[in-house]
């Protein structure tokens, strides 16, 4: 016998080789038909492996993100089989999960695939699925799996065994199809019930671009037909709200191929909400003790060799600038933090100064791949509302917890109110990431999670996330459409201050090192401006929206009075325009909703007569006709119930 060990603790005795669903059937029937993966102390299993020592056992159901990512991991490898039957001579490489659905990278030879060709792939899958064949792993030796994939002129596949040790290698097999996998599949293919291949793009093989590029095929499937339909459903609404789509029609931000790709331009609406939303941050972090400072956006390459960011990043992003002197380097900053220790190091401190706090909305620059980039959420130049605190060890603990606050200040003034939090920490397997001494990132990982712990946050604790300087708590949030994103972020260092000799003279008059902390309550301008279009769907809230009005005078005879209005609403401190065009009111009005313009005021004979307008809100309400001081009134009371003070 031996003893398995339950997510909640309790611990079932079996007989030695029992496997993973006999396990769950144990426990009850209902159990058993829901679950299809698992893990054993921690590495992933098949629901039919045999347990053969003691240890922990997690089973998991579609519920489960592992659950899912099996499901979707297993459908990839039906899919393949589907493309194999449907183009002959293809050669099929990778197929893993992502984080909605999977894809599979094809070499296609001859044969050319293209949305037309979706439906034939999906009902040939589906067809394959309902068979209900088992999955089933074998061991097969180098020798064996090299002559399989020779045999089949996969150079691909051959290449990644090649990198393989003898003893490590794994097929699946199901049906009549054989992949090379490492595990982790459904019992069987009859759990798949509904298939959608999405889209195809191309992909280099292996990511690098000096290599081959293959095909992408993105698919995605549920245990349900339903599910599917409202997957698709949500896929639409995604659509609809797409920050790129949105951006264009809201005249806020573009992009040129001249200026360059990844680096956008900020149209006048989007640099005055940018505006704005740097005036609210400055404001609150004025109140929390910040002070702003401003760097240069380049620096010497040595600075970013002493940070650890030349290592880690120089490769990978712009190349030094050389400057006419020999051997002088500079590089476009990639981060702020370095640039901010200097500026601590410009002046000795006392224990009695500190915490210092230093506030900087930095543009930073970093080489992505172009087939990378993505609207705003992925660029090459962006603009972080970073900070760093330097502070004793003593006042970690509070420090952190003061930023947890100003980081929920912000998402809840931005409708932001569905997050969880991730307590980012290291990878104990793959010290090589990591820069700094065990015991200051122990130290480190323990003042996030006590800090989590009493501000009673609902967090969870994920291993290998960490900064390669540091672990952080990041702030979860899911949007509008239930869709999960990392938006801002906060981190504990005691490398940096080690690695650019930062001090301050303690009680007992000696040189004491401060303990940094990192943060950024929005992460980056551009991409919280794109989470923030799609969440909102372009209404931003009353407060942020570049123009709150438009007034709108029913002929050229009421124009007078309309800038009369204007000047009111402007004196009130409302953000409003006029539109003047020789076009119907009817027209003006659905234009100024496509343009997501909270209020419109129409002024005709009427109002102007009365002294008043007519309000209509975005969205069709009729407010009725309303002088414009009450007009003030109500915009200032919408404003004030979504932002509140700091």
């Amino acid at each position: 016998m031996i003893d398995i060990t339950l997510p909640d603790g309790a611990v079932k005795k079996v007989a030695d080789g029992t496997t993973a669903i006999e396990v769950a059937q144990s426990i009850s029937e209902g159990l058993a038909r829901n679950v299809i993966s698992a893990s054993f102390n921690d590495e992933t299993i098949e629901t039919s492996t045999p347990l053969t020592e003691n240890g922990k056992l997690t089973l998991y159901t579609w519920n489960d993100d592992k659950g899912k990512k099996a499901f979707w991991h297993s459908t990839s490898h039906v899919v393949a089989q589907a493309l194999e039957e449907l183009y002959p001579g293809i050669k099929l490489t990778i197929g893993p999960a992502i984080e909605n659905g999977f894809y599979y990278d094809v070499d296609f030879g001859a044969h050319t695939i293209s949305e037309k060709d979706f439906p034939q792939i999906e009902k040939r899958a589906l067809e394959i699925a309902r068979g209900k064949h088992d999955f089933m792993m074998r061991e097969v030796s180098k020798k064996d799996a090299l002559d399989y994939y020779q045999g089949q002129n996969n150079e691909y596949k051959v290449e990644l065994i090649e990198n393989l040790e003898d003893g490590d290698i794994t097929f699946c097999d199901h049906s009549t199809f054989t992949d090379l996998c490492r595990g982790g599949h459904i019992p069987n293919t009859g759990f798949i019930k509904a298939i959608k291949i999405l889209n195809v793009a191309g992909a280099y093989w292996r990511g690098d671009e000096n290599n081959k590029q293959l095909t992408r095929v993105y698919g995605i499937s549920f245990p349900k037909q339903k599910e599917l339909t409202e997957y698709l459903e949500l896929l639409e609404e995604a659509k609809k709200r797409d920050h790129r789509k949105l951006g264009k029609e809201l005249e806020l931000f573009t992009f040129s191929q001249k200026v360059g790709q990844g680096l956008p331009l900020w149209l006048p609406k989007g640099a005055a909400l940018r505006e704005r939303l740097e005036d609210f941050l400055k404001k609150a972090q004025k109140k929390a003790g910040y002070e702003m400072v401003v760097t240069p956006h380049i620096g010497q390459k040595e600075l970013y060799v002493t940070s650890g960011h030349y290592e880690k990043y120089g490769e990978d992003s712009f190349q030094p600038i050389h400057t006419p002197k020999e051997d002088e380097e500079f590089l476009l900053k990639p981060m702020n933090c370095p640039h901010h220790c200097e500026i601590y190091n410009s002046s000795p401190f006392s224990y009695k100064d500190l915490p210092i706090r230093y506030a900087e909305f930095g543009t930073v620059y970093r080489y992505e791949q172009s087939g990378e980039l993505h609207g705003l959420t992925r660029v090459r130049g962006f603009t972080q509302d970073d900070a760093h605190i330097f502070c004793t060890p003593d006042q970690l603990n509070q420090e952190f917890k003061n930023v947890i606050d100003l980081s929920l200040y912000v998402l809840g003034s931005l409708g932001f109110e569905d997050f969880t939090a991730q307590v980012s920490v290291r990878d104990l397997d793959k010290p090589e990431k990591y820069i700094g001494a065990v015991e200051n990132w122990e130290r480190a990982e323990k003042a996030i999670i006590d800090a989590a712990d009493e501000k009673g946050l609902d967090y969870v604790v994920e291993s290998g996330e960490a900064a390669f300087y540091g672990p952080k708590l990041d702030f979860m949030i899911k949007d509008a459409l239930g869709r999960q994103w990392q938006l801002g972020t906060i981190q504990v260092d005691y490398n940096l201050p080690e690695r650019f000799d930062l001090t301050y003279k303690g009680s007992d008059n000696e040189l004491h090192r401060p303990v940094m902390i990192h943060r950024a309550p929005f992460g980056s301008m551009e991409r919280f401006v794109a989470l923030l279009l799609e969440h909102t769907g372009g209404n931003f809230p009353l407060w942020l929206i570049p123009v709150q009005a438009i007034v709108l005078p029913v002929s050229e005879k009421h124009e007078k009075y309309a800038e009369k209005v204007l000047n009111s609403l402007e004196n009130h401190e409302i953000r409003a325009l006029i539109d003047k065009r020789n076009e119907t009111v009817g027209k003006k009005i659905r234009e100024a909703e496509l343009k997501k313009i909270p209020f419109m005021i129409v002024v005709g004979e009427n109002e102007e007569k009365a002294n008043t307008i007519s309000v209509r809100r975005h969205g069709g309400e009729d407010l009725g006709s309303i002088g414009t001081s009450d007009f003030s009134d109500l915009v200032s009371t919408e404003i004030n119930s979504t932002l509140k003070s700091f």
